[in-house]
């Protein structure tokens, strides 16, 4: 068993996909649900306001990839509709390559927004983690979350759960806005944000790249071998946990 308070650790960071929550709810629920509601969500009126702010950020990037030398579909914007065609299908481009990026992932935030808010997704996590959050946070850590996933992407998960709402006990959502999730800077800029000494924070994840990075920056890390995750290169350089229940307080 693995001690917090033996290791001086005040606050803990979860990931998500593949720690909190499982890989496939990620990839067989939340995914294919954005894609399928995707033209649908470009094209109501309703949306129209928060479609212009992310054609504009997707409009960036994709100035960018062509930059790079990649080749992703043609953006056209004479007309609104040509806009929303090339939302959609660099969109879609993206998402086939999953991407990690900012303007795709508040997209999917917003579009799985209206799936939770109309009862068509319910945020899963594994059996463990409420128990374990709550247990850390009564014995006074920090608990935040840091994922590739926008913060909003990541509320809307924890507050539909079936242990109820968890994000009341969380004290700090990240996304990529802090940086990615293989720099170290991130992980600095995050111990900043929670006021904390990097030493303080224990970092759990189910990437051995984001652990390195985490490594890198002075916080403590344990890797996440939750059931279907994929095998990790380098896996056997960090200590590793199957469940919370293995850690304590």
């Amino acid at each position: 068993m693995l001690a917090l308070g033996d290791r001086g650790v005040r606050a803990v960071l979860l990931d998500i996909e593949g720690t909190t929550t499982p890989i496939a709810f990620v990839h067989a629920v939340l995914f294919p649900f954005a894609r399928t509601a995707l033209g649908a969500y470009l094209r109501d009126p309703d949306n129209s306001q928060i479609v212009r702010d992310i054609a504009s950020r997707l409009w960036q990037e994709h100035s960018i990839d062509l930059e790079r030398g990649e080749r992703p579909p043609a953006w056209r914007d004479r007309t609104h509709a040509d806009l929303l065609a090339s939302v959609e299908s660099y969109a879609l481009w993206l998402m086939d390559r999953d991407r990690k990026s900012p303007g795709l992932k508040l997209l999917q935030g917003r579009i799985w927004e209206c799936g939770y808010r109309a009862g068509l997704l319910k945020g899963e996590v594994f059996p463990d983690v409420s128990p374990a959050i709550q247990g850390w946070r009564e014995a006074g850590l920090d608990v935040a979350i840091y994922s590739s996933g926008s913060v909003l992407a990541q509320r809307l998960l924890f507050e539909s759960t079936p242990d109820g709402d968890l994000t009341r006990l969380l004290t700090g959502f990240f996304d990529t806005a802090v940086g990615p999730k293989t720099s170290t800077d991130s992980y600095a800029n995050i111990a900043r944000a929670l006021s904390r000494q990097p030493a303080e924070i224990i970092f759990i994840s189910d990437v051995v790249t984001e652990l390195s990075a985490a490594r890198a920056a002075g916080l403590q890390v344990l890797l996440s071998l939750r059931p279907g995750n994929p095998a990790q290169t380098g896996a056997e350089s960090f200590e590793a946990i199957r469940s919370f229940d293995e850690i304590q307080i």
